[in-house]
């Protein structure tokens, strides 16, 4: 056989390819993924680096972990995030009912390929960072598959690494650890300031085959007894329901006070998340690999007691999944113009410059983890309410050009337990993206942009469903702001008018802004908007109903994934039909098939018109249409 041999210089010799972009995203985990999708809907020339093969982060098949997020699992009603998360979230549903990892994986990467102005570099890791402490200049990047080096420019640089690591490689101002009760004036921090952390944790996945399954412990794996999981459930399933009919996984008295916090706690099908190390070692990124081997001899220790420990329940049960990339809650998080604190959350404020909100307990793990033997393994500090999140916790106060979103934004180390879980990373994400690409778009540093233009901000992440609580639309744009609106029916208290109210959900303890027709009329029903005046329209956006207080996150728990509900939210619209008119005559019409989403934006080709109606053909299977939203551009 005859062989080629090419003579080029070793890849490390070849300089990297500069590319230049308006917005760098750093990062492929909801956050980022999030932030890279908005800011190149934008407008922004955008580029997305991420170092594994699949987006998602901790969401994705590789650690599998479910996405928590303000609703706190059927805990807070009518909570759940919305964008661009609920947008997967809900394709996934049309396509993945059944919940198979991969088919998450493609939702994910396929969202990222068909953004317009969004280029995504996967397998790819930033190697360096060009800064002088005050501003980035550009990064290098390595793609592990195909060998090639980039140097990526950007205007803005976007950090949803997790471990703040592009800033931390720029030079950025950042913490780690628990500050001491007097730097913030929290009433739960501790007296002293430590490096102390929340730990990493590789879930499992095991099956029940129906007949008695062996399992031989490895040489390496631990050997645990019941001394080892004190506080820490490991048996057989039992399901409870509470009050508020909220699932409960126990029995566990410890956390009975925290019942809707907890429905993800403990499943023997799906792995345990007190199997936690890391957050009291010297360094838990550095460590990172040596944190990973003991979680893996830690995780087969525990199966091993499990099967050939006691009567656990799990004689039937094979195990056929364990991670190999651990789920990481907190390391570094970079400093911003302004930083979260405990008071904030509890008192549930409301930011004159809000662009996101959270709702998840402030959640505090024990350092130890696993190793932190008969200690309750998390603390939970549950509140009422939702809280808002400011522009300032995603804009680094030390670099000039960076902005942050996930769990590595600026908030106090009690702050964090609450503002890590990944619904909140995400809307996090989507403000951040949309803000980038705003403020590349008039010549501003991040910080400048929020300074001059927070209201626009605001009202932009409204327009493309993000809710921000204590803001509502009053986008001068949307003419349907000026119309008047009927109905061929609505219930009491979900009248036609409630599409103008400004807010696309309904709230705790405020008006319902959401129209529903009378569903023992006849079918057929219709919303109509009706103009003074014409109106140029080019686009209209129609926010509807998939219900808020459910769930619809991926998740390996049956436990979790037998509470969802199966199929297309019957309370979306299913068909509908689209008609502008002027004086009486149509002058456009579509109709609309199949829906599954919550946002609808229907591209107009600039007609003039002095009236809109929506007629319902179809819901996915509620008795009365429902819509939260109407806007006409």
């Amino acid at each position: 056989m005859e062989h080629f041999i090419q003579e080029t210089p070793a890849p490390s010799l070849n300089p990297p390819v500069m590319q230049e972009f308006e917005v760098v995203v750093i990062g492929g985990g909801m956050s980022g993924l999030c932030a890279a999708i908005a800011s190149a809907r934008e407008g922004a020339k955008t580029v997305l680096v991420q170092d594994r093969s699949v987006f998602g982060g901790n969401a994705s098949s590789e650690t599998r972990m479910h996405i928590s997020g303000a609703s706190c699992h059927w805990g807070k009603k009518n909570a759940a995030e919305t964008g661009i998360l609920m947008e997967l979230q809900l394709e996934n549903k049309y396509l993945n009912d059944s919940y198979n990892y991969s088919i998450w994986d493609g939702v994910l990467w396929s969202a990222a390929m068909q953004t317009e102005n969004l280029t995504v570099y996967m397998n790819t890791t930033m190697e360096t960072v060009h800064s002088d402490g005050q501003e980035i200049q550009w990064v290098d990047c390595y793609q592990m598959t195909t060998e090639k080096r980039f140097g990526l420019k950007g205007k803005i640089y976007l950090d949803c690494t997790g471990n703040g690591t592009l800033g931390y490689f720029a030079g950025a101002e950042y913490a780690i650890g628990r500050e001491d009760c007097r730097t913030y004036g929290e009433k739960d921090a501790p007296a002293a300031a430590d490096g102390e952390t929340m730990g990493n944790t590789i879930y499992f996945v095991a099956e029940d085959r129906g007949h008695p399954v062996k399992f031989t412990k490895p040489s390496w794996a631990y050997t645990l007894d019941e001394s080892d999981f004190v506080h820490r459930y490991h048996g057989d399933i039992v399901v409870y329901h509470d009050a508020d009919d909220v699932v409960v996984l126990g029995p566990d008295e410890d956390y009975a006070d925290h019942a809707d916090q907890l429905v993800e706690k403990y499943d023997v099908k799906s792995g345990y998340w007190w199997i936690e190390l890391g957050g009291d070692w010297k360094d838990i990124i550095g460590q990172a690999e040596d944190i990973r081997w003991e979680l893996y001899r830690t995780i087969y220790g525990v199966w091993d007691h499990i099967k050939n420990g006691g009567d656990h329940g799990a004689e039937n049960y094979e195990l056929v999944w364990v991670g190999n990339l651990p789920g990481t809650r907190e390391s570094r998080r970079l400093l911003g113009s302004h930083i979260l604190t405990e008071q904030e959350i509890l008192a549930n404020s409301r930011h004159s410059d809000a662009v996101a909100y959270g709702g998840w307990p402030m959640d505090e793990h024990v350092a130890g983890g696993f190793r932190a033997k008969g200690q309750i393994p998390s603390r939970v500090r549950s509140f009422p309410g939702l809280y808002t999140i400011p522009y300032g916790c995603y804009c680094s106060r030390t670099i000039s050009n960076l902005m942050m979103a996930g769990r590595n934004i600026s908030a106090s180390k009690l702050a964090m337990g609450s503002t890590r879980v990944m619904g909140t990373c995400a809307v996090g994400g989507e403000a951040a993206g949309t803000a980038a690409a705003m403020a590349v778009r008039l010549g501003l540093s991040p910080i400048a942009f929020g300074q001059t233009h927070i209201h626009e901000l605001q009202q932009e992440l409204l327009k493309n469903d993000c809710y921000i609580p204590g803001q509502r639309n009053e986008d001068p744009a949307d003419l349907a702001r000026e119309a008047s609106v009927e109905a061929s029916s609505q219930m009491p208290g979900f009248e036609a008018s409630q599409v103008l109210s400004g807010i696309a959900r309904s709230e705790e303890g405020g008006q319902s802004n959401l129209w529903r027709s009378d569903s023992t009329q006849a079918a057929g029903q219709w919303l109509r908007l009706d103009w003074k005046h014409p109106v140029k329209i080019r686009q209209i956006r129609l926010t509807l109903d998939p219900d808020l207080s459910e769930e619809r996150c991926i998740s390996v728990s049956k436990a979790f994934l037998e509470k969802e509900p199966v199929g297309v939210a019957p309370t979306l619209l299913k068909d509908y039909t689209v008609t502008a008119s002027l004086a009486g005559e149509p002058v456009w019409t579509t109709q609309v098939t199949g829906n599954y989403q919550r946002l609808n934006i229907l591209e107009v080709p600039a007609v003039t018109a002095d009236r809109v109606q929506i007629r319902v053909d179809a819901t996915n299977g509620a008795a009365d249409a429902r819509v939260f939203e109407v806007r006409v551009y």
